[in-house]
């Protein structure tokens, strides 16, 4: 059943109205009719069954049937933290991670960073990428919508270490501590995890030695993904999926 995030402002106790692009979809494209029925989410976790009552030009009103019961989220919250990569390879991660179960994206920039983001055009990028969020998070049937933060510097990142329950940074150099034996350890005896794990993806280049020596110092674990030299786009990804596998999700 075709699913929609909606902001929850446009609920109310026995309805639910539909604007924007969503209406657009909703009209347009799939030419809906009063009666058909979709599901609303407000990315908070309330996920509500609900029948379009009145199909106007740009909006659709829709009368809540029944609360669902929300898709589970992960157990385990992971962020993303992704060095600013080339082209499009931003959105591949974004889309992927939200499938797979990412909470939070945090876009960075570190010395290797070879784009060069305009300032001036970061209010634009951030929409486009909550778009990209937002869709595939509708796709996957998520009844939250991950977190994507504006690029922060590389100095602002490691603020947020202290935040997280474990900060690994990805490197390829690391080859003593892999990915699975580390997470191994860090759950040995804790139980549940009481805040987020937090992996860091470098650049094409890669990070600078220093950067590392920063990260370590900052309270971070260096992890292996394995021998093989994985893609930046391709790295976050397997991250993100080891932890998961790892903590039975």
């Amino acid at each position: 059943m075709q699913r929609y995030f909606v902001p929850p402002g446009q609920f109310r106790p026995d309805s639910v109205t539909i604007t924007g692009e969503d209406a657009h979809h909703l009209i347009r494209v799939l030419r809906s009719r009063v009666g058909d029925r979709f599901i609303a989410s407000d990315g908070r976790g309330r996920d509500v069954l609900a029948e379009i009552e009145r199909i106007g030009k740009n909006e659709v009103l829709a009368s809540i049937i029944e609360e669902r019961e929300p898709t589970p989220e992960p157990k385990v919250a992971i962020w993303v933290a992704q060095s600013l990569p080339k082209a499009d390879k931003m959105d591949l991660i974004l889309q992927k991670g939200t499938e797979i179960g990412v909470a939070r994206f945090i876009p960075f920039r570190s010395m290797r960073t070879v784009v060069q983001y305009d300032d001036r055009k970061e209010e634009k990028r951030t929409e486009r990428w909550r778009k990209i969020i937002k869709e595939a998070a509708e796709q996957a049937h998520r009844s939250r919508m991950p977190d994507v933060a504006a690029p922060v510097s590389w100095k602002e990142l490691l603020g947020i270490v202290p935040r997280t329950e474990l900060a690994m940074i990805c490197y390829e150099k690391e080859s003593a501590n892999g990915i699975k034996a580390l997470l191994k350890r860090h759950a040995a005896g804790r139980g549940p995890t009481q805040g987020p794990l937090m992996i860091i993806i470098g650049p094409e280049g890669g990070f600078d030695e220093r950067e590392v020596d920063e990260a370590l110092a900052a309270g971070c674990e260096a992890v292996s993904l394995g021998p093989r030299i994985l893609r930046t786009e391709t790295a976050a990804l397997v991250a993100a999926a080891a932890i998961l596998y790892e903590y039975d999700e």
